[in-house]
């Protein structure tokens, strides 16, 4: 460290991380750098997240996102575009929400499937984001909504391989389950985004501009998000912005 500073040296020190996440042996690594970085991805998924844990002169805030290919690992300069371009017709149980990575609005598609469990006790499966998280919704999807889930396995995916843990996504993780277990599709030109409390009212999230240019950008033509927002809004959007104060409005606004 002393040679680097006195010489003006950049020096990339790899570390080897245990099956636990931890760096093997002593962490002194990670004191004695100005920047950790973990390149994260799934061993099925070509994408992979470089993610900064500390940064003494920035932000940890941003991520690039990259995808292995034959040249090498290269960049993706637009990964919304990249997550749900598979996605073209519009079945029940597929929606588009948008979630912050640092200052990085990126939207992705959420899909449900709910189905007759075979066993006396329901199976929650969540990829993506936290089970716990997902079993707290579907109880307030119970209690404030009248849907009788507790008879259904539901199973719930991030396409892409991203785990979120933005709590904006809970209207859509909410929305999306109830499409499946009626079986009525949530337009497929609509991106979703809210929080969602314990009494069923959805809450204010943060960096709204961002989230509804980036959908404007890819195309979208509406948008459903918390009325609490309106006040947030400056621009002018083409999207037809639905506001929404609870969970209850939201399954009418589109049919559900």
């Amino acid at each position: 460290m002393r040679v680097c500073k006195s010489r003006l040296i950049t020096t990339i020190i790899i570390g080897h991380v245990t099956k636990e996440g931890n760096i093997a042996g002593p962490r002194v690594l990670e004191h004695m750098v100005d920047s950790v970085l973990y390149l994260e991805g799934e061993r099925y998924f070509s994408y992979r997240i470089l993610r900064g844990v500390k940064n003494r002169f920035g932000s940890t805030n941003e991520i690039g996102m990259f995808e292995m290919r034959e040249e090498g690992m290269c960049e993706i300069t637009n990964p919304s575009d990249i997550l749900i371009s598979e996605r073209e017709d519009n079945p029940a149980g597929s929606c588009i929400v948008s979630c912050m990575e640092g200052t990085r609005p990126i939207l992705v598609e959420l899909q449900a499937l709910t189905s007759q469990t075979i066993f006396g006790y329901p199976k929650r499966t969540a990829n993506g984001i936290d089970y716990n998280r997902l079993a707290l919704l579907i109880a307030v999807l119970e209690k404030r909504c009248g849907l009788q889930l507790g008879s259904q396995d539901v199973y719930l995916n991030v396409v892409g391989g991203l785990k979120i843990n933005e709590p904006s996504i809970d209207l859509g993780i909410m929305l999306v389950t109830a499409s499946s277990f009626k079986n009525k599709a949530i337009p497929k030109d609509m991106v979703i985004i809210g929080e969602v409390g314990l009494t069923g009212e959805v809450r204010r999230i943060n960096a709204i501009e961002k989230r509804l240019k980036e959908a404007e950008k890819l195309g979208f033509k509406s948008c459903i998000i918390p009325a609490s927002n309106k006040r947030d809004l400056k621009d002018n959007f083409k999207l037809d912005i639905i506001y929404v104060r609870n969970i209850n409005e939201a399954m009418k606004k589109i049919g559900l």
